[in-house]
């Protein structure tokens, strides 16, 4: 889930509520808060509690809040991740140390203290294309033997790998990657963790139905009218520009303010947006 300034770059609480039961309303039954298209990175760590709270507020008991808490800082993490769990929120989404670029022992230590650090499931978060260092399948399948450690939300990309976890483990799966959606629920994939979702849950939520029905023209119709709005948001510029973007055109959000580094998207990329939401049939 995104998360919405003013245009002074303040948190804005209020429009963080509407977005999150929004995306509820729509057919999500858990949301992903202070993750890199929440802007963590920009964020302080007083201000992610408050969001915490504030979309706890407003979906009650109606979907899971998890939150991102992960860091290239274990003791770091490990702080967040208590700080979470005394707001309340059901899960933590743990990425992979970014940038120090750790060994796998390194990994493993780090997405076990973070485990260990509170009675919380994490949801270990394997992207090495910004990481920098990917969480290979014999450290998952360790990590797969701790009891908080119970799902991976993945934008990897590599299908064997994955298909390899799932075929020796009890790890649930996530799709991180919109492109990938179909694909990863075809092998065995339980959800997925969507930006694009933002503007089109309650086409992924019939995706995902038609999926567990077994009715895979149905799914197929449905995640190849998506592609434009795929490519737009996720290929024109970072994910966090676009779909904010998105929001304020369908009138979701009233400012779509990043906080720098990120800024707004350009005329050019809002009108690339415009013409790829109406091919894919999200806004009129």
């Amino acid at each position: 889930m995104i998360t919405p300034f003013r245009p002074d770059g303040s948190l804005d609480l209020d429009a963080a509520q509407k977005v999150a039961s929004k995306l509820v309303d729509e057919g999500n039954d858990s949301l992903i808060v202070n993750g890199t298209t929440g802007e963590a990175p920009t964020t302080t760590d007083a201000e992610k509690v408050l969001i915490i709270r504030a979309t706890l507020e407003a979906v009650g008991d109606r979907a899971k809040v998890v939150t991102g808490v992960g860091s290239n800082n274990t003791a770091h993490s490990v702080e967040s991740a208590k700080a979470a769990e005394a707001a309340g929120a059901h899960g933590l989404l743990v990425v992979t140390p970014y940038y120090n670029k750790p060994p796998q022992e390194g990994i493993k230590l780090h997405f076990t203290a973070v485990a260990d650090a509170t009675g919380l499931p994490v949801l270990a978060y394997d992207i090495p294309g910004r990481a920098g260092v990917p969480i290979t399948t014999e450290t998952l399948l360790a990590l797969a033997e701790h009891p908080r450690i119970v799902a991976v939300k993945d934008a990897k990309g590599d299908v064997a790998a994955t298909t390899k976890v799932l075929a020796n483990s009890d790890l649930f799966y996530y799709c991180g990657a919109d492109e990938l959606n179909l694909a990863w629920l075809a092998i065995g994939a339980v959800g997925i963790a969507s930006v694009v979702g933002h503007v089109a849950s309650p086409q992924y939520r019939e995706l995902i139905d038609a999926v567990v029905a077994g009715d895979l023209a149905t799914a197929q119709r449905i995640d190849r009218q998506l592609v434009p709005a795929v490519e737009a948001i996720m290929t024109r510029t970072q994910g966090a520009i676009m779909v904010k973007a998105a929001l304020k055109l369908a009138g979701v959000i009233e400012h779509a303010t990043l906080r720098a580094p990120l800024i707004e998207a350009t005329g050019e990329q809002l009108d690339w947006l415009t013409t790829d939401l109406k091919t894919a049939g999200l806004i009129a």
